[in-house]
């Protein structure tokens, strides 16, 4: 079945570029993408997973373990603790986690048929352990109950899945791209899940005509014929692909400066957020932005481009909620970078 070209998505600029900074380094910690229904939220990620090259994976293995990084600490269960092992290559995964999703669905538990067929205590992974090294998706994310938002918490913040029930003890890697959407209007998100998502952007549903029926075009000729729609953007596609992959392999080499940090501090600052987690944030996206432009160091210009992604929803108001939540973010931009029409 064909996937929507990421390519072919009309607009949204904003929702694009998160998403591949957040392809580009998954440490910028995740998307938040508030806004109107039918405006291409989902098709993006999804578009997204498929441009991403295959990666090598462990065979057999259901934590779809890095060959290259194996050893004592895989988990009991996988192949690479014997030391000899196959290899295989596998899409990245794109995992939904329902709304209706029980906790041991998202975290695993006992495998009931071993247990009650063969008298075997064995783990059966959830969620979690099928979105490691992909992406985990969350639609309608300010409606998850309260103690799923706390398990995600827990994980998010030290990168692994610890399950300890019915005679079960586990501990697995879970690092994945959290990529959460909803709509405002259908109900707040706790404070504590919002500060996890590194970026956050509202989309809007077009009000430029032009901008509408290309949409409605792109979206109708798809669903008359996908394969042959998709074929249309292959090269678009390819060179994508490989700009994502380019720009993952440089990132490391994109040189920070002292007045990179300054600056980001200084931003952060102006806006009174709290803690540190939005400088590192800031920086990380303004080095994966440097990168995606193939730049060797973070420049003004990086960082006035995602700070409102980095930065809208760490504002101490209810920022989802507040229209100005940007026009507060561009104002300080303004008055740290010196514009000449700051206000």
């Amino acid at each position: 079945m064909a996937t929507f070209p990421f390519t072919a998505l009309v607009g949204q600029d904003e929702l694009k570029l998160a998403l591949q900074i957040a392809t580009v380094d998954p440490n910028v910690g995740g998307v938040l993408v508030f806004g109107d229904r039918g405006t291409g939220k989902s098709t993006a990620i999804r578009a997204l997973a498929q441009l991403l090259p295959q990666m090598k994976v462990v065979e057999g293995c259901a934590y779809h373990c890095d060959p290259a990084h194996v050893g004592p600490q895989c988990v009991a269960d996988c192949p690479a603790r014997s030391g000899d092992f196959a290899v295989t290559d596998m899409a990245v995964p794109v995992v939904d986690l329902p709304l209706g999703a029980t906790e041991d669905r998202v975290v695993g538990a006992l495998d009931l048929e071993a247990a009650l067929t063969r008298g075997e205590r064995r783990f059966s992974p959830g969620l979690l352990a099928r979105a490691h090294r992909g992406f985990l998706y969350i639609d309608e994310v300010n409606l998850l109950p309260d103690h799923l938002v706390d398990l995600l918490l827990d994980v998010a913040a030290s990168g692994e899945n610890v399950v300890e029930r019915e005679g079960v003890s586990v501990r697995h890697p879970a690092r994945f791209v959290l990529i959460g959407s909803g709509n405002p209007e259908e109900g707040e998100l706790r404070p504590q899940l919002l500060d996890r998502f590194g970026l956050s952007l509202e989309v809007r549903t077009p009000t430029e005509l032009a901008t509408r029926v290309e949409v409605v075009k792109r979206r109708m000729a798809f669903e008359d014929d996908g394969d042959a729609f998709t074929a249309g953007y292959a090269d678009d596609e390819s060179a994508l692909t490989a700009r994502l992959e380019d720009a993952r392999s440089r990132l490391g080499d994109v040189e920070v400066g002292e007045k990179a940090v300054e600056q980001a501090s200084a931003l952060c600052q102006s806006l009174g957020t709290d803690g540190l987690r939005g400088e590192l944030t800031l920086i990380r996206a303004a080095r994966a932005a440097a990168s995606l432009a193939g730049d060797p160091a973070i420049t003004d210009g990086h960082l006035r481009q995602v700070a409102p992604l980095a930065l809208r929803h760490r504002l101490r108001r209810a920022v989802l909620e507040d229209v100005g939540s940007t026009a507060r973010v561009d104002k300080a931009v303004a008055e740290v970078f010196g514009d000449a029409d700051a206000p």
